[in-house]
């Protein structure tokens, strides 16, 4: 099943470049030992971190001297195959839209085996601590996030 984020599926994939490698935990089952609902959001945050850092622009919002952060504005998660303890994983990531001060991102849970086991899409926001408020990308911010948009298109 495509979801609404998805238009042609095989050409979404294709655009997936950088990706996570993760191994399931036996903590992350359930009872019958399926990975829990919720841990594909986690594995988002771990892959989207590690492209953020990748992309050389995570570190600003780690220095306790700039007050900007990135907050998720919204995240959402597709479930299409069950994925058990032990199995690894690659979780995708790629950047769908730049906005202002926010980006769409868009990922994409396969296993050894390249089977989608899991397909998810979410806003982050660029924001003040202080003010609470939205912070435009900053030009070199921008040129990153441009570059590994443009990197996503495998020609």
């Amino acid at each position: 099943m495509i979801k609404s984020y998805i238009e042609d599926l095989e050409e979404w994939q294709k655009d997936f470049t950088f990706f996570t490698p993760i191994k399931v935990r036996f903590s992350e089952t359930d009872l019958y030992g399926h990975m829990n609902n919720t841990v594909p959001i986690v594995y988002f945050e771990q892959a989207r971190i590690e492209f953020l850092n990748n992309l050389g622009i995570m570190e600003e919002w780690l220095d306790r001297e700039i007050n900007n952060i990135i907050v998720i504005a919204d995240i959402q998660c597709d479930y299409v195959k069950q994925v058990y303890f032990d199995e690894q994983l690659k979780v995708y990531v790629k950047i769908a839209k730049i906005g202002t001060s926010s980006l769409d991102l868009h990922y994409l849970g396969v296993d050894d085996f390249d089977h989608i086991c899991f397909t998810g899409r979410g806003t982050v926001v660029q924001m003040n601590q202080e003010t609470g408020k939205s912070v435009p990308w900053e030009e070199r911010q921008l040129s990153k996030l441009n570059n590994q948009k443009k990197s996503n298109i495998i020609l």
